[in-house]
């Protein structure tokens, strides 16, 4: 039996995760609900013994035996289950609980959190004994009264993190296709914005670095990638699909230039109007009424 899912432990306590910034649980049998993500402000590391297929941004991956699981909430990823019986652990944890600048860095820069990463590691048994050991450390600590159980969880995580790039397969990710699957990326980041259907529904994601932020890459990297693969710089796509809206807005409703100005994230109605006359070469007044003769 196949049973599709995206993404949400729905047996871990959200107002605890909050709380925390941290849940981990034990999962067994097939009492225990399809190991499925819909938390989407949190990291996953999942030990999980199953027979499933993944899909993780452009990447797809067919999994029988056990595996460890990254999932990063900046990219989205869903699975589908090929039997209902599991076992394993699985943890979340948001970057609040991780602190501290240079250990959040590390686990945003980490090869298997990245998009052009591997977010699935087979492992042998050997392997999957040393993690289950980390994992039942950690439900032994998160359970307990130690007063430091905070720190000691993040050396845990940090444990399993230094595991797998230690034992993840070698054969890599072309340079090439790499910046094919971050360009891939950025253009569903920027395409899942359109279209605007309310000028409350401002935009949120403007700029290279704000793309950048949200990719967990530097912004020179995602730039050089971008234009390596469709020949244009960041900048150009945006002010490309921002003026495209701008102009189905314009034509196609009575919403007034300072309305789209502000659903399309600009402060001031006139950055609005120097934006889109230095884009289209024309204002948008001059556009609407144009359209409006033809």
């Amino acid at each position: 039996m196949k049973t599709t899912a995206a993404c949400s432990v729905s047996s871990f306590d959200a107002a605890e995760l909050k709380l925390k910034g941290f849940k981990i649980h034990e999962m067994t049998g097939s009492s225990y609900p399809a190991l499925v993500y819909g938390r989407r402000d949190c990291y996953k590391i999942v030990l999980a013994t199953s027979d499933m297929h993944i899909c993780y941004g452009d990447q797809a991956f067919d999994i029988h035996g056990t595996f460890l699981f990254f999932g990063n909430p900046r990219i989205p990823y869903s699975c589908e289950h090929r039997r209902a019986e599991q076992q394993g652990y699985a943890c979340l944890f948001t970057e609040d609980f991780i602190a501290g600048r240079e250990r959040t860095d590390n686990l945003l820069n980490s090869p298997i959190f990245r998009f052009d990463g591997r977010p699935v590691i087979p492992l042998s048994e050997e392997q999957a004994a040393f993690i289950s050991g980390l994992y039942q450390r950690m439900l032994m600590v998160y359970n307990g009264d130690y007063d430091r159980k905070d720190e000691m969880l993040r050396s845990c995580i940090d444990l399993i993190i230094h595991e797998a790039l230690r034992v993840q397969p070698q054969n890599g990710i072309k340079q090439k296709n790499a910046a094919a699957r971050i360009t891939y990326l950025f253009m569903e980041l920027l395409e899942n914005q359109f279209p605007i259907e309310q000028a409350a529904d401002t935009l949120q994601l403007r700029s290279a670095q704000d793309f950048a932020g949200r990719l967990a890459v530097h912004v020179n990297y995602l730039n050089r990638s971008v234009k390596e693969v469709t020949g244009k710089p960041i900048s150009q796509h945006i002010a490309e699909r921002i003026a495209a809206e701008a102009k189905a807005l314009l034509q196609h409703t009575n919403w007034s230039v300072a309305d789209i100005a502000y659903g399309l994230g600009f402060e001031y109605p006139s950055y609005f109007n120097n934006y889109f006359r230095r884009v289209t070469g024309t204002t948008p007044s001059s556009f609407r009424k144009k359209e409006e003769k033809v």
